[in-house]
């Protein structure tokens, strides 16, 4: 399959509404009252609703229940941030690579400001480290995320699908990047999120556990993204829709969740108070939804969260209403209750 090539900044032959989201026709200019897809847009809109700031939470409170906190607590806590930022880490330079070879300029303009959000997400754990430990301590820390065995593994499924693309920008690559970009942001952050929810559930360290909830609310609205993404170019490049792809799709998937449920075992063992069993079967329900999400069948048996606790614990949750491009039907993004946890699309 062909390369991809830089798409040009202006081309003033083309039209302005993009001829399709990989090799097509476009000026470069953007009007959002004349693209492609206009769904986009209402996409754009919520991403931009969801904008924050780590420096908008006061740590004071966090600062003072970190030295209550067990040893493991504590550990954990500090093994869990640094290795989320490790993996947010990636998405910024590799999504902005992406704007090179995307025609359509309504796609660009999203994955900029999912970019710009993950260079957020990024900033948050640095912002939280430095609330709580001094800078030798948090380079220790993020040192130990590079090195740690299965912190690598679990990574490398993600980094040989990016490195590929930055290597040779085809068609197929793009398409593996972006199935290995919904594991990063739909599934391998999840174990880290359980922690945190769940010290905010025993009402210790509240500010960090409303920060994560603003990036798992942004994670959330990215997988969903980029499962469209992935929609139409398939919609718009058959020769890319084969058997073959959609087993990539299922045995990546597949894939991911056991290093997620490997992970959550190396790092939440010690933890009192986590079913592991119910964590896998929470990964396994995740998992379901991002093939949903890709107008796929279910992988794992169909069930309800089975980790209901896992809740948004701030009311920041935006009402937005989302429709999906393929089934034409209202999906409602709802302010997150009790009884139907977080992350319910």
């Amino acid at each position: 399959m062909s390369s991809l090539s830089k798409v040009k900044l202006m081309n003033p032959a083309a039209p302005n509404k993009s001829t399709g989201i990989i090799n097509g026709q476009s000026s470069g200019l953007l009007n959002w009252n004349d693209i492609a897809y206009p769904q986009m847009y209402e996409l754009y809109q919520t991403l931009l609703s969801n904008f924050w700031k780590a420096q908008e939470i006061n740590m004071q409170d966090d600062i003072k229940q970190w030295d209550h906190l067990s040893d493991v607590e504590k550990d954990v806590f500090l093994r869990i941030n640094t290795q989320l930022a490790s993996l947010d880490s990636l998405q910024t330079p590799t999504m902005s690579q992406v704007m090179d070879y995307v025609t359509d300029s309504s796609f660009k303009a999203i994955f900029a400001v999912v970019a710009q959000q993950e260079a957020v997400h990024n900033e948050s754990y640095s912002y939280v480290l430095s609330s709580l430990v001094p800078l030798r301590e948090q380079n220790e820390r993020f040192n130990q995320a590079k090195e740690d065995p299965i912190v690598r593994k679990r990574n490398q499924l993600i980094l040989e699908a990016y490195e590929s693309f930055r290597e040779e920008p085809t068609p197929q690559a793009l398409f593996k990047l972006a199935i290995n970009s919904i594991n990063l942001e739909g599934i391998y952050f999840y174990a880290g999120f359980a922690f945190f929810y769940h010290l905010a559930r025993q009402q210790k360290m509240l500010k960090t556990s409303t920060m994560i909830s603003y990036i798992q609310r942004d994670e959330m609205q990215h997988a969903y993204f980029i499962s469209q993404f992935v929609r139409i170019l398939l919609a718009e490049n058959p020769e890319l829709h084969t058997d073959k792809n959609i087993s990539y799709v299922y045995d990546t998937i597949g894939h991911a969740v056991e290093l997620e449920k490997e992970w959550a075992h190396y790092i939440l063992k010690e933890v009192e108070g986590i079913d592991l069993d119910e964590f896998e079967e929470y990964v396994e329900y995740l998992a379901n939804k991002r093939l949903r999400q890709l107008g796929l069948n279910n992988l794992y048996e169909e069930k309800d969260n089975p980790m209901p606790w896992i809740q948004v614990y701030s009311d920041e949750m935006i009402n937005e209403t989302k429709s999906d491009f393929f089934e034409q039907k209202s999906r409602t993004y709802s302010k997150v209750t009790q009884s139907n946890g977080f992350d319910e699309l």
